[in-house]
């Protein structure tokens, strides 16, 4: 892993960690581009859009956790696979992936996001 990668991949989980925790203005002053591209349907475009979507998830959901299981790294890419637990204990399976421009900052965002079951077939964690 270049050093380059290894900084991007940093930043992807400081910049998650911060906006999920509950402060989504310093997460994007530290690590978001001029540029913020978002395929979530659920979420704008823009550095604001995703303010107010994590401003307003810190209010309902004040109290909830995550745990970074894995990532990976390909180029300007960083893909984190995280165990979120919520209120009430709900817990959720997330991949996001995080396009980052030369200075290291993130540019574009995907992500899905599934409810851990249960049970499984398999008998096996979804993290």
């Amino acid at each position: 892993m270049s050093l380059t990668q290894k900084r991007n991949k940093e930043n992807a989980m400081a910049f998650y960690e911060l906006a999920f925790l509950g402060n989504p203005i310093e997460a994007v002053r530290r690590y978001v581009g001029k540029e913020y591209i978002q395929h979530n349907p659920l979420v704008g475009d823009g550095p604001q859009a995703f303010i107010d979507y994590f401003e307003d998830m810190r209010d309902v959901y004040p109290n909830k956790s995550i745990k970074f299981v894995r990532s990976v790294v390909e180029g300007d890419l960083v893909a984190l696979h995280t165990h979120q637990v919520w209120p009430d204990q709900e817990e959720y399976v997330t991949m996001d992936f995080f396009r980052f421009d030369e200075c290291g900052k993130i540019i574009e965002h995907w992500d899905v996001i599934q409810k851990v079951p249960e049970d499984t077939k398999n008998g096996h964690l979804m993290y």
